[in-house]
């Protein structure tokens, strides 16, 4: 019975290949949860689209009317304009939505603005707008 349990020669390499299959798995399934959460974040980036179809000057400010595109909803958390950070309301467009985009701003007649709108996901629009005479 004892040289049943003292020769002992294979068990060192039957030990290091399941400790080698336990943490290949491992490594692969945090590899697999990584790139699932990455891509499903791209998803939702590549899928969020706003047009901006119409820019008034008004007294109160600038009016952008905005409509969403895409696939996902669409929240403004920052404008630019001249590229300079601007207040405005708030605005949520859900898909196929469209609203408008009130920005508090002090514009002088006849003069070129850049317009930069940012969601929260991080697109952005832009274009150059300029103002009437």
């Amino acid at each position: 019975m004892w040289t049943l349990f003292g020769d002992k020669k294979g068990v060192t390499p039957v030990l290091s290949n399941v400790l080698l299959t336990v943490l290949a798995v491992a490594a692969m399934s945090i590899a697999a949860s990584a790139t699932y959460l990455i891509t499903d974040n791209m998803r939702d980036i590549m899928s969020e689209r706003i047009v901006a179809e119409d820019v008034w000057f008004t007294s109160e400010g600038i009016s952008i009317y905005l409509r969403n595109t895409g696939k996902v909803a669409i929240d403004v958390s920052a404008v630019y304009v001249a590229y300079e950070y601007q207040q405005f309301n708030t605005l949520v467009l859900e898909v196929q939505e469209h609203g408008w985009l009130n920005i508090t701003f002090s514009w002088e007649a006849d003069t070129l603005y850049h317009m930069n709108l940012v969601t929260s996901r991080g697109t952005e629009i832009g274009d150059y707008h300029k103002s009437p005479s």
